[in-house]
Formats: structure tokens, C-alpha cells, sequence
């Protein structure tokens, strides 16, 4: 004990002392029985000097400083740190405006003066070679028809897929699907209670209506799809206009006479089989073309039912994408599923 005591007491160990935390010796950290709290009983008390840790010690201290430090840091961050952060964040949208706007202003002034003969309007060749060949090199009477799905025919197809995955996504938000042994859940069940109770199927002055004006409708939507590529139309506009008739069929008459002809899977399997076809025929018909070689699809004589091409199919496939997506839409959200 007397060599333990000389060796603390020497220059390196209250140099390591000082380096630790301080250069106190090490009586100010011993315990004794007679520094004990009088209350407690004798046989608490310890014989000897128990000398304090000072590496705990000191970790003790700095976990404490360290909780003080992140208080105050999650104090500042909520008082002064959030009017700095919102100031800042002013000061940042103001010069991201301030730059856009003096971006589009110089781009203005930059422009050509309206109606000189040097804007790209005037001098696009694409829309020359629309109008002078149009009807020649697509069969089309409707240049508008022969330009979207001749001319620009993938970017009709991203747009027809747009539609089919804006559909999917829905599908995925809102169906309300059934238990695994085909029974309905609680949601369907509250659902389908609200679609008789909101809007009864008794009703006989829409249902006398619908049943003359549905098959009109759709006869109409497919008027307007097969006579897209000689008159105004097409398969957007025809596949709306069908769309709409199925929509009115499902109000007036419910999804019970709905689902005998269109179901969930009449929708997969005609969006897929339109989507499917319209890549395979226009991958071809571009394969074709960019090769020099001959596609063998004859164009026909322009203005009759049978020409354009691959036009007229063209068209029957993105009214069906249409016309499916618009009453998916519907029976999605009204009552969960299709």
C-alpha cells in the first residue's frame, strides 16, 4: 500500500492526472467511513481509501456535456435555427424566380419579331413535308391522323401507355380485392351498400334513356375510330366517346349487368392485346423504313374505308385503350373496383 501511495504521488502520475481531467490529488477523490452520511449503518461504511475513477469520471462529465450541447443545439434549431432556416429559404426562392424570369425575358428578346419570315414556324420543314406529302406517303386524308399515327407513331404508343399505367396505378390505390376464399370484404360490402343506396337501380327514366341512347353512343365512338384517317376523328376521340357510353350503361344499370360483359380481365386483356399490337406493327413498319426496305402494307386509295395502311388498326387499338381506361377510371373510384 505504502509503494501504491508513493507511485500516485509522483510527477507522471499527476501529470496522467492532469491530462485526465485535472491535477487534484488523489485524497479529494477517496471515500472514507467517516465521510459517509451519518445515518447509514456501520456495516456500509469501508475500511480503506477507495480511490474514485477518474476515467469514468470525466466520461461522466462528458456524456453530460455532451446532452447539454445537443439540448441546446435542438433548442436552437427550434427558436432562431428555423427563422434563420425560413429566412434563408425566402432569400433562395426569390433568387431561383428572379433568375427564371430573367431567364424567359431574355429568350423573348431574343426572339424573332412576329411574323418575320426567319421564325421557326415559317421555316419548319417537317410541317411542309406534313401538308405537301402527307396523303401520299401515309394513305391519310386526315394529315392530323397520318401525322400522330404515322409520322409520330411512338409518341402516340407513350401516350396510349401513359393512359394504360395511369389506369394500373389506380388500380392498384383503390381496388378493394376479395378474401382468399372469394368472399367479399367489409369495404366492398360498404361500397356496394352506398352505390344502391346513392344511386337505386329503379330508376326507369335513366335506364329507358340509357337503353336506347347507350347503343347509339357506342355505335358512334366506333364511327368516329374507322373514319379517323379520312374525316375528323380518330381512336382518342372515338375510345372517349365509347368510354362515355359504358359509363352511362354503368350508372343507369349497375355493375351487376356491367360485369357480363366487361370484367377486370376484359380490361387487361384488351389493353395488353391493343398495346402488344401497336408495338409489333409500328416496330415493323419503322424497321422497314429506316432499312429502305418494303413493308408490303399497301396504303390503298386514299378516302376509302380500307387504305391508310396501318392506320385504320392503329386507331381501333387506341380506342380500346381509351375506352377502357375511361370507364376503369369511373368503376375505380366509384366503388373500388371494376
Amino acid at each position: 500500500m505504502k509503494l501504491k501511495e508513493n507511485y500516485e504521488n509522483t510527477k507522471w502520475r499527476r501529470f496522467v492526472r492532469f491530462v485526465n481531467g485535472g491535477e487534484m490529488s488523489e485524497d479529494r477523490f477517496r471515500l472514507t467511513g467517516s465521510q459517509m452520511d451519518a445515518g447509514k449503518p456501520q456495516a456500509a461504511k469501508v475500511h480503506d481509501a477507495q480511490p474514485v475513477d477518474l476515467y469514468h469520471l470525466k466520461r461522466d462529465r462528458n456524456r453530460s456535456d455532451y446532452s447539454r450541447m445537443m439540448e441546446q443545439y435542438e433548442n436552437w434549431s427550434k427558436t432562431r435555427g428555423l427563422k434563420i432556416f425560413g429566412s434563408l429559404y425566402r432569400i433562395i426562392s426569390l433568387c431561383i424566380c428572379l433568375l427564371i424570369i430573367f431567364v424567359l425575358l431574355l429568350t423573348v428578346a431574343n426572339m424573332p419579331a412576329f411574323g418575320s419570315a426567319d421564325t421557326p414556324a415559317n421555316s419548319n420543314e417537317v410541317a411542309q413535308r406534313y401538308i405537301e406529302k402527307g396523303q401520299e406517303e401515309t394513305g391519310a386524308v386526315n394529315i392530323v391522323t397520318g401525322m400522330i399515327l404515322d409520322y409520330r407513331a411512338f409518341d402516340t404508343l407513350g401516350e396510349s401507355h401513359v393512359l394504360f399505367i395511369a389506369a394500373c396505378t389506380v388500380l392498384i390505390l383503390l381496388r378493394i380485392d376479395h378474401r382468399k376464399d372469394g368472399s367479399l370484404v367489409h369495404e366492398e360490402l360498404a361500397a356496394d351498400e352506398n352505390d344502391r343506396r346513392l344511386e337505386p337501380k329503379n330508376d326507369k327514366i335513366l335506364q329507358k334513356a340509357a337503353f336506347f341512347l347507350v347503343p347509339v353512343i357506342i355505335l358512334f365512338g366506333i364511327y368516329v375510330i374507322l373514319n379517323g384517317h379520312i374525316s375528323p376523328g380518330g381512336g382518342f376521340s372515338g375510345g372517349a366517346v365509347i368510354g362515355a357510353g359504358l359509363i352511362l350503361y354503368l350508372t343507369a344499370f349497375g355493375f351487376q349487368k356491367a360485369e357480363r360483359f366487361f370484367t377486370y380481365k376484359t380490361f387487361s386483356v384488351v389493353s395488353l392485346a391493343s398495346l402488344l399490337f401497336y408495338s409489333g406493327a409500328k416496330c415493323y413498319s419503322f424497321f422497314c423504313g429506316a432499312n429502305h426496305m418494303e413493308s408490303g402494307i399497301p396504303l390503298g386509295n386514299a378516302g376509302d374505308i380500307m387504305s391508310s395502311g396501318l392506320i385504320l388498326p392503329l386507331n381501333i387499338c387506341v380506342g380500346c385503350v381509351v375506352a377502357c381506361t375511361m370507364y376503369s377510371f369511373y368503376a375505380i373510384f366509384r366503388k373500388g373496383g371494376i
